[in-house]
């Protein structure tokens, strides 16, 4: 009992945990105690144990570090969670996960800065530590305080502000995430004095990570789809493309196909994909709820844009003077919701606070395929139908439209192969910083699909636009060229989420 604390949280004081870094000695028997009680599948491990190092010849200075969820002042994995599968007890601070409420999106695991959730496979849910509070409850400790033989680790109480003050002066533990996005209240002591020179074990260990096939299908596809409908509703606007007709019809209903097979195959990635449905809960807090709902309303606007064109081709159709007025209006939204839809997938990965992911890298690459693949859809499914449009449209899209399209595409194409060539640069940077991990993994580990990228890029994207420019029959160049610019955006995204080293805390404890 002298592991807890004797009375309950007052208000503005919560629970934490508090770990004594001089009498840690690594042995795992918190993790042990922890995996043993809580009933945890095989390789499902709520607690950890790394190891800090660092000081000099002189004095060197060793610390093994126990961890868990810190029960944050402002949790990102309920703010990020779309299904609100997380709470807050509003008494003890503990941030508790529903596991009834999950449906495995796994967002939460991207989200927090210090990899407490952890997904089950086997489960198809996220699951994570709530500080054992159903035997806090009874007076009773957690499983890691009574496992630990040393009394390392015990339950204490700290006020919020404490916490919060702490945190703006960045004063948590060397080599963990900055402090100041979820404010942890675990509170970590020693004796003597941690310097931040201190690095992790494993600070120089890099590996690739997860590569979530079915987000990168997402977010080539749908990116592609809002694009195209973009680049047509621009070419009717501006250069008075016919609105009717077999053209655009193939264009509405082949951008609105692969926007449906991308959202299809987004269903994949949920280990419970039957409460999906419920995805609107996080709507006030949750950039993945607001893309879903974004791209959901981009697909019933995209499907009645397809059937209100196809409606109009029948002369004799009731109301078909409205049918036809309505298209504009129609194409003009889709596109704008789909671009909102979008943009919500940039800040789906922004929010993560990730350094490979911010928004300076993010948006350029998300609304650069965009607008990328938009222009060489709307080009290929061009092609087919140019010969039903009326010569003087005819003229148009085989004429200043098709190059313009072509212009578009190569200039993307090279604006994208020196970004991304440029953010390899940093592989020879003289410290070990994200970016250089990144840069090495994409150059290491992904040499292949990252060779891959660039072929597919520059053929397609380069060669092809040129050569077509110069030209070539643009009916052969347009379907090679889409069909290797998708190969490339795909090679890139898989990129996206292989080389993105995890934040977390210390580990190297072997």
């Amino acid at each position: 009992r002298d592991l807890i604390p004797p009375e309950k949280p007052r208000p503005a004081q919560k629970y934490a945990f508090e770990d004594d870094l001089d009498v840690c000695t690594g042995c795992k028997a918190c993790v042990a105690a922890c995996h043993s009680l809580n009933g945890l599948d095989g390789t499902e491990v709520w607690r950890t144990v790394g190891l800090l190092h660092g000081g000099d010849a002189a004095q060197p200075v060793q610390k093994t570090v126990t961890t868990s969820c810190h029960h944050c002042v402002d949790p990102s994995c309920l703010s990020g969670c779309p299904v609100r599968a997380y709470e807050k007890d509003p008494v003890t601070g503990i941030v508790k996960h529903l596991d009834d409420q999950c449906i495995g999106c796994q967002y939460c695991t991207l989200m927090c800065p210090y990899d407490a959730p952890k997904y089950s496979a086997d489960r198809g849910i996220v699951r994570k530590c709530d500080m054992c509070s159903d035997r806090l409850a009874v007076d009773e400790a957690p499983a890691c305080v009574q496992g630990c033989p040393n009394q390392a680790i015990k339950i204490t109480v700290v006020d919020q502000m404490a916490s919060l003050q702490a945190s703006q002066a960045g004063t948590f533990l060397p080599g963990a995430p900055a402090p100041d996005h979820t404010v942890p209240t675990s509170v970590y002591k020693s004796s003597k004095a941690i310097g931040s020179a201190l690095l992790p074990a494993d600070f120089y260990s890099v590996s690739t990570e997860h590569s979530h096939p079915p987000l990168i299908v997402l977010l080539v596809f749908t990116q592609l789809a809002v694009g195209a409908f973009a680049t047509t509703f621009l070419g009717k606007l501006f250069l008075s493309l016919p609105a009717l007709g077999p053209w655009a019809l193939s264009q509405a209903a082949f951008s609105m196909f692969l926007g449906l097979f991308a959202l299809g195959a987004s269903v994949f990635h949920l280990g419970r994909p039957a409460g999906a449905w419920r995805v609107f809960l996080g709507l006030r807090t949750s950039w993945m709820s607001r893309e879903a709902i974004g791209f959901g309303i981009f697909a019933k606007f995209g499907v009645l844009t397809a059937g209100a064109i196809a409606a109009a081709q029948w002369p004799r159709m009731p109301m078909r003077d409205l049918v036809v007025a309505a298209v504009p209006f129609l194409e003009g939204t889709t596109a704008f919701v789909g671009m909102v839809g979008v943009i919500c997938s940039v800040m789906i990965y922004v929010a993560t606070r990730r350094t490979q992911w911010r928004a300076f890298i993010t948006a350029p690459k998300f609304l650069g395929t965009t607008a990328l693949l938009g222009a060489a859809t709307v080009l290929a499914v061009s092609q087919p139908f140019a010969g039903t449009l009326p010569a003087e449209s005819r003229l148009v899209l085989e004429g200043p439209y098709a190059h313009r399209l072509w212009i578009a595409i190569l200039s993307i194409a090279v604006a994208k192969a020196i970004f991304e060539a440029a953010l390899l640069r940093h592989v020879r940077d003289e410290g070990h910083t994200v970016a250089k991990r990144v840069a090495m993994l994409t150059l290491r580990d992904l040499h292949r699909s990252t060779v891959a990228r660039f072929v597919c890029l520059a053929v397609g994207g380069i060669v092809l636009p040129v050569l077509a420019l110069l030209g070539a029959p643009a009916m052969a160049m347009a379907p090679l060229s889409l069909a290797l610019l998708i190969i490339g955006e795909l090679c890139e995204r898989y990129a996206y989420f292989k080389a993105a080293p995890p934040s977390r805390m210390p580990g190297g404890l072997s």
